[in-house]
């Protein structure tokens, strides 16, 4: 398959048929590419509260709920591109409004064929939850698609590995950020690249980048895009599958052959996966040894 996977800036529009265009020129950029499967940022959806006008898009509180009203005619714009180009779309992520009346972090995942599901974010971050009040909502899934099994950790997700230990079968791992300094971005790419070392896969990152001052949610963008494997058999000796340039807006590209995980996870020079169960014994006791 090829990836492509985005550094993506945010703006601030006037009316729908602006986002419209934008989205529209994105995705028929990564598919005129050879692009099979396209990755947008976390929280990139939010530059649809700019819609609701200024005073909106800058309130935190009220900028959650106009993007969620929003996300119906999202998902129906997504679903005509995907059909349209022929291609896997993880959109990008933003508030959706529960019946606790609190918002998830929510990223829909669309297929060619006009299907269409959902990866909530599992742990949210400091300020998602204070001031925030970002709720977590449903639990992982792994979707099986005819590119290979995918499994979606939002952001701060995946710098937990008992949540890639939960969909180790997958191929692909997707990491849509938003990072608003350069530790954060290096903190979530270290975490992706972890991520496929341990589950002997291959994770996609995507950012957001550049300045939005109509917003205190999402005001600084440090990232770029990058696409990662295990640093064994089939892969590259980095690890790294292709970068992009910081805080540059555009696409990554990368191919890989779903048979190269299973490849490396039956033939590698190490077998982290199939190993991983040996650390329960060893974890249940710690001797503490006083060295003077």
């Amino acid at each position: 398959m090829k990836i492509a996977t985005s550094a993506y800036p945010l703006d601030f529009f006037e009316n729908w048929s602006q986002y419209e265009d934008k989205l529209s020129s994105w995705v028929a950029e990564a598919a005129d590419n050879g692009a099979d499967l396209l990755v947008f940022p976390e929280y990139a959806a939010m530059e649809l509260a700019t819609l609701a006008g200024a005073d909106i898009a800058a309130d935190l509180e009220k900028s959650l709920f106009a993007v969620s009203e929003r996300m119906e005619d999202v998902q129906a714009l997504h679903k005509n591109l995907a059909a349209k180009h022929g291609v896997y779309i993880l959109g990008a992520s933003g508030p959706v409004e529960q019946a606790s009346g609190r918002p998830v972090n929510r990223a829909y995942f669309y297929s060619p064929s006009g299907e269409v599901d959902f990866q909530d974010k599992q742990i949210m971050t400091m300020f998602e939850r204070d001031p925030w009040d970002i709720a977590p909502a449903n639990p992982l899934k792994l979707f099986n698609t005819s590119l290979g099994k995918i499994a979606v950790l939002i952001c701060y997700d995946s710098e937990y590995p008992l949540l890639s230990r939960a969909v180790s079968d997958a191929d692909l791992i997707l990491v849509p950020s938003c990072t608003e300094t350069l530790a954060g971005y290096w903190r979530v790419r270290i975490g992706a690249m972890a991520r496929a070392l341990e589950n002997q896969c291959v994770s996609a990152m995507s950012s957001i980048v550049g300045r939005a001052e109509w917003s205190e949610a999402v005001d600084n963008g440090h990232g770029a895009g990058g696409v990662f494997g295990p640093p064994d058999t089939g892969f590259p000796e980095t690890g790294v599958l292709a970068e992009g340039k910081l805080n540059e807006p555009g696409w990554t590209y990368a191919e890989f052959d779903p048979a190269a995980v299973a490849h490396v996870r039956k033939d590698g020079i190490v077998r982290n996966r199939s190993h991983w169960d040996e650390q329960d014994d060893r974890t249940k006791s710690v001797t503490f040894v006083e060295l003077g």
